[in-house]
């Protein structure tokens, strides 16, 4: 009974993902003629995307219904009429059960790798955390504590990068573009959705952030999807001040579901001289033994 379930959420969800991106395209885009009637929805409709991609009507109506099995050819004719990039591309396919690679298996509790761990330690002045699917917070280091907020006291089902830029005020306020970074978060975590249909855990995720915050269910529903990679973010720290950072995550060679997230500055930048601050500060609480990682306002 679950693996039908399974299947049948994975069908409705790649029938929303493609409802959503032939919205965004309009028929100009496509190249289709203008015959100057009145469009009765936002972007392409089934039957034109049926005519680009070379599949009748209903083929393409049963497959956005979830009552249809796309070949490969098929969804590579879908990705190009509906412009996909790589990454909309690779969950498109895994959406419709092509994906090349590990099989999908039920996935057990996340433990941070040996690896990346004594990597981990070896940044004494840099802030790198560990992510795991859903990007849980794995593990971290007193900068990365420092920098954003102290992972410690916050209870280990809590400690998740969707769950704090959503519902955390102390960690919106720290973000000078919030909204672009939970807009970006919003998108990785529909990637590893994509990427781990069967998670109960990404499931409950999902649901309660819907329930909480009307910004995220909005971005849900846009179905934009993007790997944890890199970028950049500006920071408003009550320690460091303004921060301008670069951001990149390594991805573990042995577990693809892990990776190490550090933030770096530009060197002879007020950022950089930001973090050797931040590092300053907390060289000096582990030398004092006490362990907060919350920084005192400026003049404290």
């Amino acid at each position: 009974m679950s693996g039908d379930t399974n299947a049948h959420a994975e069908a409705n969800e790649l029938g929303e993902f493609l409802k959503a991106r032939r919205a965004g395209i309009t028929s100009a885009e496509a190249g289709l003629p203008d015959t100057g009637a009145r469009r009765r929805v936002k972007g392409l409709r089934r039957e034109e995307v049926a005519l680009l991609v070379s599949i009748s009507t209903d083929y393409y109506t049963r497959l956005e219904q979830g009552r249809r099995q796309a070949s490969a050819p098929v969804l590579e004719a879908l990705a190009r009429v509906l412009r996909l990039g790589a990454e909309e591309r690779a969950y498109l396919f895994e959406l419709a059960g092509k994906e090349t690679g590990r099989p999908r298996r039920r996935q057990g509790a996340q433990r941070p790798k040996p690896q990346l761990r004594r990597l981990l330690a070896e940044l004494t002045h840099t802030p790198a955390l560990i992510l795991g699917r859903r990007l849980d917070i794995l593990d971290w280091n007193p900068m990365a504590a420092a920098l954003l907020t102290d992972f410690s006291a916050l209870p280990e089902k809590h400690r998740n990068y969707v769950r704090l830029i959503f519902l955390d005020p102390a960690m919106k306020s720290l973000h000078a573009e919030w909204e672009n970074t939970a807009r970006s978060t919003v998108a990785m975590l529909r990637r590893e959705a994509g990427r781990h249909p069967e998670d109960e855990r990404t499931a409950q995720l999902v649901g309660e952030l819907s329930l909480r915050s009307d910004a995220f269910r909005r971005w849900w529903a846009d179905h934009r999807v993007a790997s944890l990679s890199r970028g950049s973010k500006t920071l408003r720290h009550p320690l460091a001040g303004e921060l301008e950072l670069d951001w990149s995550a390594l991805t573990g060679a042995d577990d693809p579901d892990q990776h190490l997230v550090t933030w770096t500055a530009e060197p002879g930048t007020p950022a950089h001289d930001g973090l050797r601050i931040l590092a300053s500060w907390t060289a000096a609480e582990d030398r004092s033994g006490t362990d907060t990682r919350t920084p005192p306002a400026p003049g404290h």
